[in-house]
């Protein structure tokens, strides 16, 4: 082998070239979505009506004014206001954080109807392809299907392929929260599944939820599905880079930071998900005890210290997940860094036993969504680890257990 062969120049070309095929197969498999934009966001006009609106002739405060100062209004107004000012700037209030919860779910009821009343008269739009009505019926069925009574929106954006965020359990009585953040192929269409439930945001939150009350009845929790950001578009070179990841990180903290009550937090990071927790990392809350990575392409870190978290950093991955063919570096913006389950790392790294491959972490049954449970429950002391002397413990003592 001559010396050209082994220049430093040539590895980095290599390693690109690596990064660049291996992305692209993947994203030939079926993965890859396409995502259609629609028309002006109603959301960004919402806002335009509140920002010029009043309510008995006091001015409203800036829709993107800090959380609290937010709640201080709202906790002036009489219910009759506030449920007026719902009605008349839904995507507003119902995206709003600092809004109250339940106001926050009431609007974004009335903004599911409006956006399902323009996808029905879409469906029957002779200017439209067969296929664009078709769609539009899908996201009809898919507004029809938030709508059910028992369903508790958080976030809705109906603008380009979706955004969507649902809580299960009461998140203003919690003692503990849990957000999940999944990853690729992510919108409103693939917010929930009947096929491969727990593949989708929304089955993972309703999964681990109940998991959660199965692992501590005595402890109130809620479950957050937060698919409110958008996520690259398959397994192409877009996922290959943090922009959107970055762009979420931003949209998460603002949410952390706008939560109800003073309990523990624990993130759940799917996938790409991670990559929007490792950027979330250093401006997280102090309420946020926990990090919990699975089927990480990386975390933009080259060691869980560098996340600048006080938080602890669990990491878990299946032996049959694709993820691991994914090589783990970062070279010129492309790739996310280290492997999260390598010793050189430093999370704490849990058994995925049962999960079977890259979607299947919060399927019933599995030891991953028992881990999750029992981190999400401040369970620590009983999570099992990825080997069987019980290193992901180390440190954890009955104090921070409880």
């Amino acid at each position: 082998m001559t010396s050209f062969d082994t220049s430093p120049q040539l590895n980095v070309w290599r390693a690109l070239l690596a990064l660049a095929v291996v992305f692209v197969m993947l994203a030939t498999t079926g993965w890859t979505a396409l995502r259609n934009q629609r028309g002006p966001a109603a959301l960004e006009a919402s806002v335009t009506a509140w920002e010029h609106g009043r309510i008995d002739g006091r001015r409203l405060p800036d829709a993107q004014a800090a959380p609290a100062r937010l709640a201080r209004f709202f906790a002036s107004l009489s219910d009759w206001q506030r449920r007026s000012l719902a009605r008349r700037y839904p995507l507003a209030v119902g995206n709003m954080n600092g809004a109250p919860v339940e106001l926050r779910y009431l609007a974004n009821r009335a903004a599911l109807r409006k956006a399902r009343a323009v996808e029905r008269l879409r469906m029957h739009d002779e200017r439209l392809s067969l296929s664009g009505q078709r769609e539009a019926g899908r996201r009809a069925q898919r507004y029809d299907s938030l709508l059910a009574p028992d369903r508790r929106i958080l976030a809705f954006d109906p603008a380009g392929s979706g955004k969507v965020a649902e809580v299960f359990g009461n998140l203003n009585r919690a003692d503990r929260v849990s957000v999940v953040v999944p990853g690729v192929d992510t919108e409103l269409l693939t917010f929930q599944r009947t096929v491969r439930k727990y593949s989708a945001p929304a089955g993972m939150g309703e999964s681990l939820y109940a998991a959660e009350h199965r692992a501590s009845p005595g402890t109130r929790t809620a479950v957050i599905a937060w698919a409110d950001y958008t996520s690259p578009s398959g397994l192409g070179m877009e996922a290959a880079t943090a922009t959107r990841a970055e762009i979420g990180a931003v949209r998460l903290n603002a949410l952390l930071r706008a939560l109800p009550g003073r309990g523990p937090v624990s993130l759940f990071c799917h996938s790409y998900g991670s990559v929007v927790c490792g950027l979330a990392a250093g401006g997280l809350p102090g309420r946020v005890t926990d990090i919990a990575v699975a089927g990480s392409p990386g975390m933009r870190v080259e060691k869980a210290a560098h996340l600048g978290t006080s938080a602890r950093v669990w990491a878990m991955r299946d032996a049959d997940d694709w993820i691991q063919e994914v090589p783990y570096m970062e070279v010129g913006g492309l790739g996310h860094g280290a492997d999260p389950v390598s010793a050189g790392f430093g999370a704490r790294v849990l058994s995925a036993r049962g999960a079977q491959g890259h979607s299947g972490y919060f399927v019933p049954g599995t030891e991953s969504l028992r881990n999750f449970a029992e981190i999400g429950v401040g369970a620590y002391r009983t999570v099992a680890c990825a080997g069987e002397n019980g290193t992901c413990r180390a440190g954890l003592s009955e104090a921070a257990a409880a």
